[in-house]
């Protein structure tokens, strides 16, 4: 597993190109990428985590008007896109009328528009990114599972599992070591919270009404 620079994007970019899986940091955690559209790279991601193929992967994508594109979005998640993507905000979205789905994100998606390094990743691939945590997933982890945190804890994972990680771009040590928060963002129903995390709800009620009370569960 190589360890490129920040820099050094454009690398693993083309490593992500050529099927092969990158790390990438985030400050939640080290996140285990592939080309959304590479259904061998994605799958590679399911079997090193032992994760269900019913637990499908994330989306992340780089700017607004690609999930314009692919999605149905509500107006509260166009008031969450412009409020608070590029971030730790990830949206469950239906896929638009004639839009195939992407296999590995399942439908419904679940969507992100991340900052930093990753954004920067997505953009120089040129297309959508499928991810997940460098760990183990439930029901198979165990008590000493836990999300990647450091370059190190990356590189045990990669042993481990036999990831067959090709790089990983450092990021240092991840701080947050907490989920994305995650809102449910139906067409033809208020957005609700699903889970909260790096986002506080009070950040998402304060994007959906700018000048109103609560309108989120």
């Amino acid at each position: 597993m190589d360890v490129l620079a920040p820099d050094q994007v454009s690398f693993a970019a083309e490593l992500l190109r050529n099927g092969r899986l990158v790390a990438t940091p985030t400050p939640r955690w080290y996140m285990l990428c592939a080309r959304a559209t590479d259904s061998l790279a994605t799958r590679a991601i399911f079997h090193a985590k032992q994760r269900p193929e019913t637990k499908p992967l994330l989306l992340l994508l780089d700017t607004t008007t690609t999930v314009d594109a692919l999605f149905d979005l509500s107006d509260d998640a166009r008031l969450l896109t412009e409020h608070l993507w590029p971030g730790d905000l990830a949206l469950r979205l239906p896929w638009k009328a004639g839009v195939e789905p992407i296999a590995a994100v399942g439908s419904p998606a679940l969507v992100g528009c991340p900052d930093g390094a990753l954004r920067r990743l997505i953009s120089t691939v040129g297309e959508p990114l499928a991810a997940a945590v460098c760990s183990i997933s439930a029901p198979a982890a165990g008590a000493a599972d836990h999300p990647a945190l450091t370059i190190a804890q990356v590189a045990a994972f990669d042993r481990r599992t036999n990831a067959g990680i090709a790089a990983i771009v450092d990021g240092g040590i991840c701080p947050h070591g907490r989920h994305m928060t995650v809102v449910d963002c139906p067409v033809d129903a208020a957005a609700r919270i699903h889970r909260e995390g790096t986002v506080h709800a009070r950040a998402v009620e304060a994007a959906l009404t700018p000048t109103g009370g609560p309108r989120v569960g």
